[in-house]
């Protein structure tokens, strides 16, 4: 059989480029931190109507001038309606008054629907128990990985599992991107994402390298990764079409979610073709590893 692309050729670069870049965020998440949203600090959130569509940017403005440099400021379903999140912990109920009165001296009348407080002991519940989510995921997929396939596999798929979110979690903390409930919901899509893209190339490696003989492990991966390479670019193409639509049209309230999910896609088709294969061939996957073991006492065919 011809293999067109011979992937594992560039696997010493692609794993220093991983491990640059993981590195990187590592550094980031550990000196600079997230950039938490509302639902994991702790603040105060409004909801405004006007009459007649009001620019963004001139509330933002406004809202600086009087105090409230760090507000968040969104549209809230259609352009009439206005989401303000402040950071502001002290619970105080004269927030949300001081905020609409200080939009209500504009030229547009506003309309106030609701002021909500969400407190930081709120918050560090809804992280931690994120956080605990994630790492009950990634050893329920090490438990399932070894039991399907091989203890080579499972080592693979989680530490590409890793790869993928520590990197997303890097990029939010490196570009100061704000995170909050909806990217954490995009980081387990991508690590159920990423993991069936790792499971279908894992089960091609399996079966080739128990149906073929002559070849050696390295030109077996790369074999597997090209017979994979239709199935994934198109699975990959058709996903992000959709989340480029959502990230451009879907507005600001979902615009971290759709970010995340980009980023996650292509980060995992990166790591099911390089970082699961490198780590195949750095424990040194053989077809010894995947054979079928022959039944006791059938060590030769008994003759009719």
């Amino acid at each position: 059989m011809n293999i067109e692309l011979k992937f594992m050729k560039f696997r010493k670069a692609a794993g220093l480029i991983s491990i640059f870049i993981f590195l990187i965020s590592c550094i980031s998440l550990g000196f600079k931190g997230l950039s938490l949203g509302l639902d994991f600090s702790g603040g105060t959130l409004i909801e405004v109507s006007y009459d007649s569509p009001v620019s963004l940017e001139s509330i933002r403005s406004e809202l600086e001038q009087n105090g409230y440099p760090d507000s968040q400021v969104v549209n809230f379903g259609t352009n009439l309606d206005v989401l303000i999140k402040v950071a502001d912990q002290s619970g105080n109920s004269s927030v949300g008054e001081n905020i609409f009165n200080i939009l209500n001296n504009q030229e547009i009348p506003i309309e106030l629907k609701r002021v909500e407080f969400v407190g930081p002991q709120v918050g560090d519940e809804l992280r931690d128990q994120g956080g605990l989510g994630m790492l009950i995921a990634l050893f329920m997929i090490l438990m399932y990985v070894a039991f399907r396939f091989q203890y080579k596999f499972a080592l693979g798929a989680v530490t590409a599992l890793a790869h993928d979110v520590i990197i997303i979690l890097g990029l939010f903390s490196i570009f100061s991107w704000d995170f909050d409930l909806t990217v954490l919901a995009a980081l387990l899509a991508v690590i159920g994402y990423s993991l069936n893209d790792t499971i279908v190339v894992s089960d091609r490696i399996r079966e080739n390298f128990r149906n073929e003989r002559v070849l050696e492990p390295i030109d077996m991966i790369d074999l597997s990764l090209n017979q994979m390479l239709g199935r994934t670019l198109v699975t990959s193409f058709t996903t992000l079409l959709v989340l480029f639509a959502l990230y451009i049209f879907g507005g600001e309230l979902i615009k971290g979610f759709s970010l995340a999910l980009i980023i996650g896609v292509v980060i995992g088709t990166y790591s099911s073709i390089y970082v699961v294969a490198n780590m195949l061939m750095s424990l040194g996957l053989t077809q010894d590893d995947l054979a079928i073991p022959e039944p006791e006492g059938k060590d030769f065919e008994e003759l009719p």
